[in-house]
């Protein structure tokens, strides 16, 4: 396998979630060494437990689980991910922040010299314009202690480049949606209401998202890990660079599911953001990356999956 940066070795925290089962699978499918972290055996993939570390990245005795030599890059996803759980449970931030820098501290002091860190379009708050490229950041549009917690992670992963030469490449992550997630995020929540018939909530009438099946996620972590060399140090929106409303998305779902759900329509939660677009154009200027799934091929890709393995 031809690699650019010489990066073989790799540590995936969040192993087991939705986003790092997919991505561990593929980097061993390329031929990379790749270890999982995580606190819970992955459900989706049993033959990755074989090569995941079982822990809690909030202590200190677990991450010397991990092994101190040979990572050349650690993709750090592990996270407390719901946005309004978040707001009721502002401790579930603070630990995003904990977990993040004792992992940097752990490369710090192993000599891990390259990390990815899975950030969100969330940082970018409430914009009077809907589409954001990577510098729209002012942190006075923080909306909830969610973003909060990803915007401290970035302003610690840059202070650690510069101090001990860590270098990063920052994902701003939106709307991740397809298979391995059984939370009650938006997508898993309506379809398992959708199945049943039941009344689903859409919290916000003139809400725009940009949403992003799962592949091209993973395809644009991929993509940071071959060019790490070339796009080190940088902060990329990877997603799909596309709107799409709430309201539709939810509408496309029923009818996919040939569900009779009502659809109601809703008041947006605290600590929402209402509309973002990601502005991709660094990321496909850097790395190359071209998301293929449209919103319509996402969803009945997704509705396959769960319509075969979650009852």
């Amino acid at each position: 396998m031809k690699q650019k940066n010489k990066i073989r070795k790799i540590l995936i925290t969040g192993s087991s979630g939705m986003i790092g089962t997919r991505l561990f699978g593929q980097l061993l499918e390329k031929g990379y060494m790749v270890t999982g972290f995580d606190r819970k055996k992955n459900k989706w993939s049993p033959k990755l437990n074989k090569k995941t570390i079982f822990g809690d990245l909030l202590s200190k005795k677990d991450i010397e689980k991990i092994p101190k030599k040979n990572i050349d890059l650690i993709i750090h996803l592990a996270a407390n991910p719901r946005v309004y759980e978040l707001v009721l449970k502002p401790d579930l931030a603070l630990e995003n922040i904990i977990t993040l820098y004792n992992v940097i501290n752990f490369a710090k002091k192993n000599k891990v010299k390259n990390i990815i860190f899975s950030s969100s379009r969330e940082v970018y708050g409430n914009r009077k314009a809907m589409v954001s490229e990577e510098d729209n950041i002012d942190i006075k549009l923080c909306e909830s202690p969610y973003a909060a917690s990803k915007i401290s992670g970035e302003a610690l992963i840059i202070s650690f480049m510069k101090c001990y030469k860590i270098n990063y490449i920052i994902c701003r992550f939106s709307n991740v949606y397809g298979m391995y997630d059984e939370s009650r995020r938006f997508f898993p929540l309506l379809i398992s209401q959708m199945k049943k018939n039941h009344k689903v909530n859409i919290y916000g009438r003139e809400k725009v998202l940009d949403f992003t099946y799962l592949d091209d996620c993973v395809a644009g972590v991929i993509k940071c890990v071959e060019n790490f060399s070339k796009a080190k140090n940088s902060f990329l929106n990877i997603a799909s660079g596309r709107g799409e409303n709430l309201v539709k998305v939810a509408r496309i779902l029923k009818r996919e599911l040939k569900s009779k759900s009502e659809i109601k329509i809703s008041q947006s939660l605290t600590g929402e953001v209402k509309k973002f677009i990601a502005d991709t154009s660094k990321a496909k200027k850097l790395l190359g990356y071209s998301p293929k799934y449209s919103i319509k091929d996402g969803i009945k890709m997704s509705i396959d999956w769960y319509s075969k393995h979650i009852k």
